[in-house]
């Protein structure tokens, strides 16, 4: 539950309308490049402005997703600790990759980290809403109007370009309900503007932040990870230290299981003779699952239980991660937006600029990294030694207690010879690092800058006519820090190291903490950082060819470059498969240069004052876009894809129908739509 204050104006100045009836604008709706001055178009577009914005309680890139109803399917957003920082928009539930995200009509890079990079998709968290006039929302497929991705629909973010006075406002909330831990969530920013008839210009600071975060201990329902109280599955983790084997495998006994310490090295054959292991069920056979059982017709399982009560035997059972993980993670973001306009010739030639930065921070935090990888591989492969769980521990480790391998490694010697090693072997870092860390921050940058104007001075036949040219430069760089991660190598050395001051102990008890020395060998810091580059340029022009009894018969054309560079930058450890807790994978360095020219006709087929009984009001929209693609990528190495160059073209159409059958005095403001459309997505 939160609570919000309201935002407060500590000043505000508007300018007021000019007496009498104001001519109709004509303005372009997302979904054509024909302007328009009907409310209700040939597109279904949902408009959405700041008052509708807070009647539906949206204060956020993540409400936004969470409330829309164009909004389908599972994506990214910050109210997933193990997200990565980045909100993503899916419409009609395809792939976020397939909704085409613009900022004032045009393109915007795509995140260069995480899902959003992945995925190829843009961060509309990079987005304040104090610095949106409206959102526009597609919900058809357009590629023969903005060409590649716009597939599952369109949302456009329109910014605020025109402003008058001051404006200071803030809120915040938090989620201490007594109970849990003292998450707040603050925003202020400041807005201001000025100008005269021919001048705007507005600047926005905005400021936010999620502080402390919410953990699953924080909730009695998610606090522990045990579920089977509750009718659901056991989904706590087997990997912890104390632990050799499959469930339900061999514990320390508790003496030593909740301890620091681990057995005495080398004392017995191996753990199934060990009197320092045994069987969870030897030692408490009523402690799990727990009592009084499930036995209900609509239990998703059935345990008979005949314990004392639903504890499911503690992490000497299983290790209860949610103890520790958080469900709403730490964040924040400072963003930075200017706009100027200038009529340097009586709306006949108009410079216009913006600039938009800012900056994102999402610390996602989890529990203490296991060991799921064996550093061990299997003879001549990267196949791990241990395949289905554990890590292989080599016999003259200084504190395997066993004396007798379960397995050797073939070879792995340089004269030939085999290493004996314990397999099975599962371990947690919980005191050796604390929760593993996914710290990530993204610097995103926007510049536009352009002219455009009205065509009338070259005669009454293009009075109705605009134009407009300009340039975009759009870029995101991310980093990602993965802490109390694993080096492959490093502990694969400290495990065979056979000196206790420097060699790794993966047989403590939960409580046990490995050495200074040890410690420096096996954890690091990954880093990986990416960027995606766009810059873009762009001319179009539309206005009215001729007329028709029912009406003008209106058009746009244009043309538009974009080159599109994504460069991935991986830590070494994960360059070369080396690492744990972290996506392995190949840095790699990818650019596409992309024309494109498109064409629009609207035609009216009746007119409102013709007042025809079922065709009061009836147009279509032709619309047709063509682009050609070069692009290239960089060598990758492992799985081997040698360095490419390729070429691709698509052309796409579009008809659009918009049909009002009846006069809106006698059933209302009735509109009828329909659309045959292709959409694609590039390779």
């Amino acid at each position: 539950m939160r609570l919000f204050l309201p935002s407060v104006a500590l000043a505000q100045v508007t300018t007021p309308s000019p007496a009498g009836v104001a001519e109709v604008e004509r303005v372009i709706v997302t979904g054509s490049n024909i302007p328009t001055a009907q409310e209700i178009g040939p597109n279904p577009v949902d408009t959405y402005r700041p008052a509708d914005i807070e009647k539906l309680g949206i204060r956020n890139a993540t409400d936004l997703q969470t409330f829309l109803p164009q909004e389908a399917g599972s994506t990214a957003n910050l109210n997933m600790a193990t997200g990565d920082g980045t909100v993503q928009i899916n419409l009609r539930g395809l792939l976020p990759r397939e909704t085409l995200v613009l900022i004032d009509g045009k393109r915007v890079a795509y995140g260069s980290l995480g899902g959003a990079g992945s995925s190829e998709g843009a961060d509309i968290n990079l987005i304040p809403f104090p610095m949106i006039d409206h959102i526009d929302i597609l919900k058809d497929g357009a590629s023969a109007v903005y060409g590649s991705d716009a597939v599952g629909g369109v949302i456009n973010f329109f910014l605020i370009h025109k402003f008058r006075g001051l404006e200071i406002g803030g809120s915040y909330g938090n989620t201490n309900l007594g109970a849990s831990n003292d998450m707040g969530e603050w925003e202020a920013w400041l807005k201001a503007g000025t100008g005269d008839d021919k001048t705007d210009i507005v600047v926005i600071a905005d400021f936010w932040e999620v502080t402390g975060g919410l953990f699953s201990r924080d909730r009695d329902l998610s606090a522990n990870a045990f579920f089977i109280p509750f009718g659901g599955f056991e989904a706590r983790s087997r990997d912890e230290p104390g632990y050799i084997g499959d469930f339900p495998g061999f514990r320390l006994i508790p003496k030593l299981f909740f301890s620091p310490n681990s057995p005495p090295p080398h004392s017995a054959p191996n753990v199934a003779t060990s009197p320092f292991y045994k069987s969870p069920f030897a030692v408490n056979p009523n402690a799990y699952p727990g009592a009084p059982g499930i036995i209900g017709p609509h239990a998703r399982q059935f345990r008979p239980q005949t314990g004392t009560d639903y504890k499911g035997g503690g992490d000497y059972f299983f290790y209860n991660f949610a103890a520790v993980t958080a469900d709403l993670a730490p964040a924040d973001r400072q963003a930075f937006y200017g706009s100027f306009t200038r009529d340097l010739c009586d709306r006949y030639l108009t410079i216009f600029a913006d600039f938009k930065y800012v900056r994102t921070y999402f610390d996602g935090s989890g529990e203490a990294l296991s060991f799921a990888a064996d550093p061990f591989k299997q003879p001549g492969t990267n196949i791990p030694f241990s395949q289905l769980f554990g890590i292989s521990v080599p016999i003259q480790n200084p504190f395997n207690p066993f004396t007798v391998a379960d397995a050797t490694i073939a070879n792995f010697f340089p004269d030939g010879s085999g290493l004996p090693v314990t397999t099975g072997v599962r371990f947690r870092a919980i005191n050796d690092t604390g929760p593993n860390g996914e710290k990530f921050t993204y610097w995103d940058t926007l510049f536009d800058v352009g002219l455009k104007g009205e065509m009338g001075e070259f005669g009454d036949y293009f009075k109705t006519c605009n134009w407009e040219t300009g340039f975009r430069y759009s870029r995101n760089e991310g980093q990602n820090l993965s802490i109390g991660d694993v080096s492959q190598p490093g502990l694969r050395q400290a495990l065979l190291d056979t000196d206790p001051a420097t060699a790794f102990n993966p047989f403590l008890g939960i409580l046990g903490r490995n050495s200074k020395a040890a410690r420096s060998r096996v954890y690091v810091t990954l880093q990986n950082t990416g960027e995606f580059e766009l810059p873009l340029g762009y001319i179009t022009i539309n206005g009215d060819l001729f007329n028709l009894p029912a009406g003008p018969v209106s058009f746009a054309i244009g043309g538009e470059y974009r080159g599109e560079r994504m460069t991935r930058d991986r830590d070494p450890l994960n360059q070369t498969f080396q690492s744990i807790g972290s996506t392995d994978g190949q840095g790699f360095r990818a650019n596409r240069d992309v024309w494109s020219i498109y064409e629009e006709v609207r035609v009216p087929f009746t007119s409102p004052t013709w007042n025809f009984p079922g065709v009061y009001s009836l147009e279509v929209d032709f619309a047709e876009r063509e682009e050609w693609y070069s692009q290239n990528t960089s060598t990758v190495l492992s799985p081997f894809q040698p360095s490419t160059s390729s070429q691709y073209n698509a052309q796409k159409p579009k008809v659009s129908v918009r049909w009002q059958p009846l006069d809106p005095k006698y059933i209302g403001a009735l509109t009828l739509r329909g659309s045959y459309t292709e959409a694609f997505r590039a390779p």
